[in-house]
């Protein structure tokens, strides 16, 4: 197959490729292991947008090759039962059987060759993107996007919002497919930047600890009361910094643990241990007592003074071993979503305190699939109006 002047990749090597960078082999392994070229392979992956479009893309693996179809044909002219086929070739019966439904000719009994021209066919032929076909949908799925939605809580949400109507049910993966995939950009590909990435291309992200100085008084996370482990009991708060350009400004981010309520720390000047103090106690102190238990923060100078924070507010301050993000995650995650508005390598020094309000109002009126969709402000209010235990 030649494609713009140029050999085209085959079916088998594209199959070869994606299993590779779907095993985590990266593009360059990936490309070695399909045997292509280092430019062909990031052609390949630029066309898919970064993701694995759906549908059958070469025979074997989970689709039937031709050699198998081949052996369908033999055994079934033989009088063998399609059991009995499925099983020597390692197939499930009902594999078997829809192949011979749906790609036997009605009148001379399953061929191969003719088997293996239908599914080739049907892989080929250009299906109408869902998003495309239906305006109603697509107005839909783009006014969340450009309100800050993930494609998961679009998808999530449709599905409350018009549970008897499979016209206006999407899955997140098709949304992502209609961003990135060329020939199927039903939503315009600027709305890309409306993801929290704000990526051309979906890759995972890196991840990297940052090492900090030590901070006298230290208590460890590993002493935190068990109850805030299992986000059983509310009132236990992570708290981090976002930096902004050259790390000369920052904002301060509280979530907490069992809501995944945001507060956000307006620091437009200095992002000292008494500025973030000062901002904290603030914050902190406008919340009833059952909902301030503890707070967990990384090993950052900021929190030099956290033993006057707990005298003047009664709230204990725990740290998180070193390189250990993860045992801040609903802040992290949080951190991840707040660069949607504040971007890296730009002055946070701008955003007033209202602005900072805004952003967290929208973060907390976003539905969240581990809160069953229901969202932080949601409930955070269902903790304010239930009395708490005794």
């Amino acid at each position: 197959m030649v494609k713009n002047g140029r050999p085209g990749l085959a079916r088998s090597e594209r199959v070869v490729f994606w299993e590779g960078v779907r095993g985590g082999l990266g593009v360059a392994g990936a490309a070695a292991g399909a045997g292509i070229g280092h430019s062909a392979a990031w052609r390949l992956l630029g066309e898919a947008g970064g993701v694995k479009a759906n549908g059958p893309i070469a025979g074997g693996g989970r689709y039937l090759s031709f050699a198998e179809r081949e052996e369908i044909a033999v055994g079934l002219a033989a009088g063998e039962s399609r059991r009995s086929i499925a099983a020597r070739l390692g197939r499930h019966p009902s594999t078997v059987g829809r192949e011979i439904a749906r790609n036997g000719p009605r009148a001379g009994g399953y061929r191969a060759r003719a088997a293996e021209a239908q599914a080739q066919h049907r892989a080929r032929r250009p299906k109408p993107a869902k998003l495309a076909a239906n305006g109603r949908l697509r107005a839909y799925v783009r006014a969340r996007l450009l309100a800050g939605w993930s494609p998961a809580q679009i998808s999530a949400m449709l599905a409350r919002e018009f549970p008897g109507d499979a016209e206006m049910q999407v899955c997140h993966e098709t949304i992502y497919q209609a961003l990135y995939v060329q020939g199927r950009g039903a939503l315009r590909r600027e709305l890309a930047a409306c993801l929290r990435t704000g990526r051309a291309l979906r890759r995972p992200r890196s991840r990297a600890g940052e090492r900090r100085g030590r901070i006298p008084g230290m208590v460890m996370i590993s002493q935190r009361p068990a109850e805030a482990a299992d986000r059983a009991v509310p009132g236990h708060w992570e708290g981090d910094l976002i930096l902004g350009k050259d790390g000369t400004s920052a904002i301060g981010t509280l979530v907490e643990r069992s809501t995944r309520f945001v507060l956000l720390l307006h620091l437009p000047h200095r992002h000292d241990a008494a500025s973030v103090q000062a901002q904290m106690t603030q914050q902190m102190m406008t919340l009833p007592g059952h909902l301030r238990r503890s707070i967990t923060w990384d090993q950052g100078s900021e929190m030099s003074g956290h033993a006057s924070f707990t005298i003047a507010t009664g709230i204990p301050v725990y740290f998180c071993d070193p390189h250990s993000p993860w045992q801040r995650g609903s802040n992290e995650n949080t951190n991840g979503l707040l660069r949607q508005y504040f971007p890296k390598g730009t002055s946070l020094r701008t955003h007033t305190r209202e602005h900072l309000d805004t952003v967290a109002a929208q973060l907390n009126a976003r539905p969240r699939q581990t809160l069953g969709w229901k969202t932080p402000g949601q409930k955070l209010t269902e903790l304010l109006t239930t009395p708490p235990p005794a």
